[in-house]
């Protein structure tokens, strides 16, 4: 009996031993579910955070990459250049038409035009403002300095590379800028905070927007310049047009200066019978009856001859 009670003991040993065994793994197999469980959705978060944070990158990453017209090819000068011209000339009319042929030459306009002119309507003084583009500025300036007699020239040339470099870099900065907040604005959820966000994003645009007002100013002033010219009638013209014309003799002359007196005496006589005319006809009305009146008196009167006949007869 002793080995089979032995035996008995061993084989419930055994039997103690796997259940126990079991009970532990399934107890180790329980704390890891429960680990897995708690770790996943930090690792999830990590993810989604990871993952936002790649899109920022790729949206900085595309905004460094957007176009900007209003950004100067590298190692290119900005340079904003203007003009002024005082021109003198026997034609103002003429020297104002050669201006316009020579910036129609180089590709430019005209924005501004004024002309004053004199009692017959001739040009006296003229003023143009001119745009002609930045690269061709000092070879049409040249050109306009000879477009009739120069009484005086000055121009003047800014470097704003630094500053269109620096207004760049501040749009696409401010832009993103913009992104960002608009991603905070997505994620909003109470009402203050989405106030507060549209707060800053209205500010941030008017500031991006002028910015962007300040760009397109320096693209237009660096890419066109800038050139006002004055042309003014030479002083001595008017003295040497009435010496030529004092200057004019024989027939035809004389035969002008004819007509012209005929002309002032028949205007004379016309004026003295315009003035004469309404008298005349006072005249005409009052003394007509009353000389007929006159007439019919005298015919009933007898002479002074006939009576004394009468009275010795």
């Amino acid at each position: 009996m002793r080995p089979t009670r032995a035996l008995v003991v061993a084989v419930l040993s055994a039997v103690l031993f796997l259940s126990a065994c079991s009970s532990g793994d399934d107890s180790d197999g329980g704390g890891a579910s429960t680990a897995a469980d708690r770790v996943a959705p930090e690792a999830a978060a990590e993810d989604a955070g990871a993952g936002q944070n790649e899109r920022g990158v790729a949206d900085d990453a595309a905004l460094e990459t957007e176009p900007d017209a209003g950004e100067p090819p590298a190692m290119e000068r900005a340079i904003i250049s203007k003009g002024n011209v005082q021109l003198q000339s026997g034609d103002v009319e003429k020297a104002a038409f050669d201006v316009q042929a020579l910036v129609d030459k180089y590709g430019g306009e005209v924005t501004d035009r004024e002309t004053s002119t004199d009692d017959e309507g001739d040009v006296r003084m003229a003023r143009l403002v001119l745009r002609i583009p930045a690269k061709q500025f000092s070879d049409a300036f040249g050109e306009l300095e000879k477009v009739a007699d120069l009484k005086s020239s000055s121009s003047t040339s800014e470097d704003v590379t630094t500053q269109v470099i620096d207004n760049a870099v501040r749009i696409r900065a401010q832009r993103r800028s913009l992104r960002r907040v608009e991603v905070l604005l997505d994620r909003a959820v109470s009402i203050r905070d989405i106030v507060a966000i549209e707060s800053q994003l209205t500010r941030r645009q008017a500031d991006l927007d002028s910015l962007e007002q300040q760009q397109a100013f320096l693209r237009d002033q660096t890419s066109m310049s800038t050139v006002t010219v004055n042309i003014q009638l030479t002083p001595d013209e008017p003295a040497k047009k009435k010496e030529k014309d004092d200057d004019g003799a024989g027939f035809l002359s004389g035969l002008e200066g004819g007509f012209n007196a005929l002309v002032v005496f028949a205007i004379g006589v016309a004026t003295v019978i315009g003035a004469l005319l309404p008298w005349a006809i006072v005249l005409l009305v009052i003394g007509g009856p009353l000389w007929l009146l006159i007439r019919r008196l005298r015919r009933r009167s007898p002479t002074p001859a006939t009576a004394t006949a009468d009275v010795d007869a």
